[in-house]
């Protein structure tokens, strides 16, 4: 059982990584874009901040996903190992193929899927998981509603200055809601992993409470961290967790970057500040209130509502529609991939 706990616990770092690679890619996909930054500068100051938000938002994403999905008394860390394979194998595909799908909804869907076909729906937490469904709509459309006003604002506002005495401003603006909306991301996106890992040790430890893992995963208890929801987090995992979905960033998503930048509508400057300031405040908002949204939904409906503003022909209607596809078929793909990988695994080796 410590084995199948240490697999999956690298597999959420995996996971994590993965995400940094998929996910993250919203952070500078404008920035880029626009050429507020090059690609390199860009990557360096959305980590920074990426980073930085695990010393500033409370746990409460982390919360919601240890706790607020599915009833975690009957999470064990088989439980975790399907799920995270799920979701790895979803978002594999996904990366691979350049959509700019939702990890979080991949993560979400790897573990409800297990519960669900083991032990049957009444186990999952409506109160936890409604709201997130909710969000698969309402973040894209908050974005796109903030990014639609903040640009028709600023094209009122600079009518009559010079188009290129805007950007060359809004270019520098850029640096400013580039880095809130990476410090957005961290404070989601770099949580649910987090609360995943805590989760998998406390299962574990529940059911073995003397066993010596116990001393390594609440090291530096003094320095431990408890979430709102009760989930135990050691300032190790937050900080390791961190780290890996830095990394990704880092390393990868460079298809991503293309769709989300080129392929949804032409961005410039005050577009790319605008899409940036909206997604930022949707995302902040959302992290405290400990609610898993998806970076993906929230910048692209920024990016869309930015174009809107010059017609609906100016946005690549093909490209979005190609994108809202993977975002329909994610948390129902990873439950089922999930869900069956349950099953077989039991089937062979036990609960």
């Amino acid at each position: 059982m410590l084995a199948l706990v240490i697999i999956s616990a690298l597999m959420a770092y995996g996971f994590t990584f993965l995400n940094g690679m998929n996910d993250a890619a919203n952070c500078i996909a404008t920035v880029i874009t626009t050429k507020a930054l090059s690609p390199r500068k860009a990557v360096a100051w959305a980590a920074c901040w990426q980073f930085a938000a695990a010393f500033i938002f409370p746990l409460t994403v982390a919360g919601t996903m240890g706790k607020g999905i599915v009833n975690a008394d009957l999470v064990t860390p088989s439980v975790i190992f399907c799920a995270l394979l799920g979701a790895i194998i979803w978002i594999y595909l996904c990366t691979r193929f350049g959509l700019p799908i939702s990890a979080s909804h991949a993560l979400i869907g790897g573990l409800v899927g297990p519960i669900w076909f083991g032990f049957g729906a009444s186990n999952i937490m409506a109160s936890g998981l409604v709201p997130i469904l909710l969000f698969i709509i309402l973040a894209p459309l908050m974005g796109a509603i903030m990014g639609f006003l903040f640009y028709c604002i600023i094209l009122f506002v600079f009518r009559k200055k010079k188009r290129l005495s805007v950007e060359g401003g809004f270019k520098k603006a850029q640096l400013i809601t580039s880095a809130a909306f990476s410090l957005g991301f961290g404070g989601n996106d770099g949580q649910k992993t987090v609360g995943v890992v805590a989760l998998l040790f406390s299962s574990f430890l529940a059911a073995n409470p003397d066993h010596w893992i116990s001393s390594f995963f609440k090291a530096g208890s003094v320095a431990g961290a408890a979430s709102p929801g009760g989930l135990f987090v050691p300032y190790w995992l937050l900080y390791s967790s961190y780290a890996i979905i830095v990394l990704g960033t880092v390393i990868g998503g460079r298809k991503v970057i293309k769709t989300l930048g080129e392929g949804l509508t032409k961005v410039t400057p005050p577009q790319g500040f605008c899409s940036e300031l909206s997604g930022a405040i949707t995302l902040i908002v959302t992290a405290l209130f400990g609610i898993p949204v998806s970076t993906t939904h929230t910048i692209t409906g920024s990016i869309i509502g930015t174009g809107l503003t010059r017609g609906t022909g100016n946005v690549r209607w093909v490209t979005a529609k190609s994108i809202v596809g993977a975002w329909v078929l994610t948390i129902p793909a990873t439950i089922a991939v999930s869900g069956l990988v349950y099953l077989a695994f039991t089937a062979v080796f036990g609960a």
